[in-house]
């Protein structure tokens, strides 16, 4: 571990990235605790701790909307424009075409995702104000002139911009993806508060909570980590070939195909869908028109439901792995690359049967990966009805996108480092 420290900070290049991504994170941190004006900070606090959803959401966007700060929307529009675009790409021709187009092609969908980010934070922005402004605790006043409500919905938008072009410069440090580290950053800055928390209330009578918090953490640590780093190996051999006087080729090496190849995504994903009907459910309880009030009383009361929610959460992480997988790798792609450099696997001809036979390969891992990951999302929730303590859904949930984007974030360092030695020699 020294050693690489070492190696880390003796490599300019890599150093200097890291100090990058770090001071943008101060950025992202100091944005967060600047609150928007005309907001009842006791109440907001209040509201939160009596909505465990949006508890949630704040979870994400590391304490920014329990502050309602100039960054309270997160990166939630951004996240939501690329599931957008990734879901048009599977149905649009066109866009599957660009998905296929190599950098130039993600270099455009990445262009207008970011432009959709824009309405969707306004939207977005507009709804989070009426919502708080119908609140009975009168979190914002009531009284706002349209351009005060124009001025918080800008400011709003502006914030999100800004974590999203934090996110792409992170990005190109070539050290982890800048928004999930965003996400990571923000879970891990509640941290302190938590453990505060539970220092101030502990009672000798929930030891054997902390202790299954404990376990359960463990479980959940060791049960990432298995997925993230377990692949399966495909044989390939690469041919003799003669180059002038040379013979080049003729070597054996493998194929790697992890288990879980969509990393932390899918569980961004999932969080991002099944929060979404609640959030417009809170918009709408307090409709005057009766059966649309009715109506997301009901949804909200289904998604409270443990039982139902814990449904829901498990089958979208196990379908959102599936199509993010489907979306980030593609196996003629492979078949052809391997074909160009004289590469196949034994006893499988180049081609369409190479590409059809790491298909095949794919679809028997990748339910394994799915499922497992899913039990693991779900997981804190059975905790939950056998303590009756609500807090280890956000931790559960946050703990497995943290040590997700730390094994992400230590991978791409050491193919750095590993890349490095290969052009000193």
């Amino acid at each position: 571990m020294m050693n690489t420290l070492r190696q880390i900070w003796k490599t300019s290049e890599l150093r200097n990235s890291i100090l990058f991504v770090l001071a943008m994170l101060i950025v992202f941190r100091l944005a967060a605790h600047i609150p928007i004006p005309g907001v009842n900070a006791e109440n907001l606090r209040a509201f939160f701790q009596q909505n465990q959803i949006f508890g949630l959401v704040n979870a994400f966007s590391g304490g920014a909307m329990r502050n309602f700060s100039v960054v309270a929307l997160g990166v939630g529009p951004y996240i939501t424009a690329s599931i957008i675009f990734q879901l048009l790409g599977m149905i649009i021709p066109s866009l599957e075409e660009m998905q296929k187009d190599g950098e130039s092609g993600q270099r455009r969908i990445n262009q207008y995702t970011r432009l959709l980010t824009v309405p969707l934070a306004i939207l977005q922005s507009y709804a989070m104000i009426s919502l708080l402004r119908s609140s009975q605790l009168s979190v914002i006043d009531k009284a706002l002139t349209p351009i005060e409500y124009a001025g918080i919905m800008i400011t709003m938008s502006a914030g999100t911009l800004l974590l999203m072009w934090i996110g792409e410069l992170i990005s190109e440090c070539k050290v982890g993806n800048g928004v999930s580290i965003i996400i990571f950053a923000g879970i891990i800055a509640n941290l302190p508060t938590a453990l505060q928390q539970t220092i101030v209330t502990f009672d000798s009578s929930q030891i054997i909570t902390l202790v299954a918090f404990a376990v359960i953490a463990v479980v959940t640590v060791a049960g990432v980590v298995f997925i993230t780093e377990g692949q399966r190996n495909v044989p390939v051999t690469y041919a003799k070939r003669m180059r002038g006087a040379k013979l080049f080729g003729g070597v054996e090496t493998h194929l790697p195909l992890r288990v879980n190849m969509a990393g932390v995504i899918p569980i961004i994903f999932a969080i991002s869908i099944i929060l979404f009907p609640t959030m417009i459910g809170q918009f709408f309880v307090h409709a005057k028109t009766a059966w649309l009030a009715s109506f997301a009383q009901h949804m909200i009361s289904f998604f409270q439901n443990q039982l139902y929610y814990g449904i829901i959460y498990f089958l979208l992480v196990f379908l959102f792995t599936y199509f993010y997988t489907a979306v980030v790798f593609h196996p003629d792609q492979v078949a052809e690359n391997l074909q160009k450099q004289g590469g196949f696997i034994p006893g499988i001809r180049p081609g369409r049967p190479t590409a059809e036979y790491i298909m095949r390969t794919v679809n028997r891992i990748i339910p394994a990966g799915a499922f497992f990951l899913a039990v693991i999302a779900v997981l804190p929730l059975a905790l939950q009805q056998a303590t009756g303590s609500k807090s280890i859904v956000i931790g559960g949930t946050s703990l497995l996108i943290v040590v997700s984007v730390v094994i992400e974030v230590m991978n791409q360092v050491n193919s750095q480092l590993t890349m490095r030695e290969y052009e000193s020699l």
